[in-house]
């Protein structure tokens, strides 16, 4: 039975909206360290007239603590587990020390309930990040265990305002709480675990007032499992100024956005309505607003263009001919071609491999295997060919390294840790291999990363 909130509540039925509350808290640049505490929270997460609903969080609210540094700071945190399972954390689209990455199995061992581990390193580069957990996700993520993690520049752009819009969708039961359906294996077998109740900063129908001619910041994190955010503006104009934490050389026009799960997007806007502006969300039944923005007086409107961002320190790719180049194939799911796969030392069929709630594959591999997709020496680029042979689209990641997706004629587009690859599509990657470890690589929608989409690659 579906829950019915409000005339809004569900996608298909609207999808409800709201923006960065003012009394988020912002823990801005401080040395000291912080406790980040997971533990489980009730919230009114639904209207007022609906139950609260049990989640987990960072804090017990959601929206949670937002993290707030200037580039250069020192991140210190303390993760605290109050939850009844094991947890981490990772910091999602940092270039940090590989001891810090919080996979467990990889970096770090999972950290028990009632047990704390110390995270520190520097911010080196200023950007729109997020931290959630990478332990369970698929089902700790969809709990609300995640949040927004901003690094100013050090000279950052002039606006009014800057608002971070944390967008995530929730799977929700009749009485306003998260629905147990965890493991199921059509989701992860299709499109992984979409919600039918979508909100920005956990929050419903929010609105803010602005006046005309107010130059905004916006900085949207898509946070959710496996939902892909298609976005638009109206009575707002202006300009996408990065992508995944990292500046465009030059901005380019606002036109749509796509949000795949773990992309973030900074845009910088200028209020030109006379009424109210929004953040529109584009959906297969039609259109609804995320973010709303009503109007009440005006500033005189600026004039100057928006200049590029203060540009983070990536190394540049080396030569593209003398890369070291690997091919990964993407495999499996419903309506795949998929018939076997080796899981560990075993070759198994399909049948038994979704008895085990395997369904995916890497090049005939599931789940990450002893050997690295690539092995790379320090400095040296890298090219991963990826190969979509499946009938879904899949939102790849890259931990510890930001990638240039490559054209069709092979020139590098923009700097971005997480892109889409289509269903029969192929992604040609390219990133500079500067960070030493284990570092994993796997389809961001998150149920098909548990069902086998996971593999790691190795810089010396």
């Amino acid at each position: 039975m579906k829950p019915d909130f409000s005339r809004r509540g569900f996608v298909g039925a609207g999808v409800a909206a709201a923006t960065l509350a003012p009394h988020a808290q912002a823990l801005a640049g401080e040395q000291l360290r912080r406790t980040v505490r997971a533990a489980p929270s009730t919230v009114q997460l639904a209207p007022n007239d609906a139950p609260l609903t049990k989640i987990w969080a960072y804090g017990g609210a959601t929206p949670v603590t937002e993290l707030r540094y200037k580039r250069g700071d020192w991140l210190s945190a303390t993760l605290a587990n109050d939850l009844p399972q094991d947890t981490t954390i990772h910091w999602h689209g940092l270039r940090l020390p590989n001891a810090m990455d919080g996979v467990p199995g990889l970096t770090q061992s999972a950290v028990a309930p009632g047990q704390t581990f110390d995270y520190g390193f520097d911010l080196t580069d200023a950007g729109t990040y997020w931290y959630h957990s990478h332990l369970k996700g698929w089902e700790q993520v969809a709990r609300g265990l995640n949040g927004p993690l901003i690094i100013e520049e050090t000279n950052p752009p002039d606006v009014d305002r800057d608002l971070t819009l944390v967008i995530d969708d929730w799977r929700l039961d009749a009485e306003a709480q998260i629905e147990d359906s965890f493991g199921h294996l059509h989701d992860w077998a299709h499109a992984g675990r979409i919600g039918n109740w979508v909100t920005t900063n956990g929050d419903v129908e929010f609105k803010q007032t602005v006046r005309r001619g107010e130059r905004l910041r916006l900085r949207l994190i898509n946070a959710a499992n496996a939902r892909i955010f298609s976005l638009s503006l109206r009575g707002m104009v202006g300009v996408v100024a990065a992508l995944d934490g990292q500046p465009l050389v030059a901005p380019e026009p606002v036109e749509r956005v796509s949000l795949t799960p773990a992309q973030r997007v900074d845009l910088i806007v200028d209020v030109t309505a006379d009424d109210e502006a929004l953040v529109i969300s584009h959906e297969r039944d039609g259109t609804y607003s995320l973010a709303a923005f009503p109007v009440s007086g005006a500033v005189t409107p600026r004039v100057d263009p928006v200049a590029s961002l203060e540009q983070n320190n990536v190394p540049p790719l080396g030569a593209l001919s003398s890369a070291t180049t690997t091919r990964l194939v993407m495999e499996g799911g419903a309506m795949g071609s998929l018939a076997e796969a080796r899981l560990g030392d075993e070759k198994l069929s399909l049948r038994q491999l979704a008895q085990r709630g395997k369904v995916w594959a890497f090049n005939g591999r599931v789940d990450p295997p002893e050997a690295p997709l690539v092995s790379a020496g320090r400095g040296q680029t890298v090219i991963i060919n990826i190969v979509n042979d499946t009938r879904w689209p899949h939102a790849m990641h890259l931990h510890g390294h930001h990638f240039r997706r490559l054209g069709a004629d092979g020139a590098p587009g923009p700097l971005r840790d997480t892109t889409l690859v289509a269903p029969g599509d192929r992604a040609n990657i390219a990133f500079v291999a500067d960070n030493p470890g284990a570092w994993l690589l796997h389809c961001h929608m998150l149920e098909h990363s548990a069902a086998g989409m996971s593999t790691w690659i190795e810089v010396a």
